[in-house]
């Protein structure tokens, strides 16, 4: 069960470097923004905010892969807990705000990794 939790938090730290890719480096490219429905004038005049938005999912990333690398078992432990309710946090508010579809991209499998995780604790 703990490998299975470690490969979803592993699989949740993947996919937010994929969309931190998508947002800083490639938000303007016409796949990109088939990917997000933007037209280019669109994906011209917003490509600052998906660089910052980008910017934060990075910080997921960090905050996911200390999780899964620090050698105290407990604070790892701690580590991936506050940063996968960080990103189900956000997946709700996104969810919300923006498309109910952030909430099965992003935030399912983050509650997925969180409940293993909690379970194989």
């Amino acid at each position: 069960m703990q490998m299975l939790a470690t490969a979803l938090v592993a699989l949740v730290a993947l996919e937010h470097l994929y969309f931190l890719y998508l947002e800083m480096f490639a938000w303007t490219q016409p796949s990109t923004r088939r990917v997000f429905g933007l037209t280019a004038e669109f994906a011209q005049a917003s490509k600052s905010l998906a660089a910052n938005q980008g910017l934060y999912n990075g910080f997921l990333v960090a905050g996911l892969v200390w999780g899964l690398l620090h050698p105290d078992a407990a604070v790892a432990l701690q580590l991936k807990y506050f940063f996968l309710v960080c990103v189900i946090v956000a997946a709700l508010y996104g969810a919300y705000s923006v498309k109910l579809r952030i909430l099965w991209v992003q935030g399912l499998p983050a509650i997925a990794a969180l409940a293993v995780t909690f379970i194989a604790r």
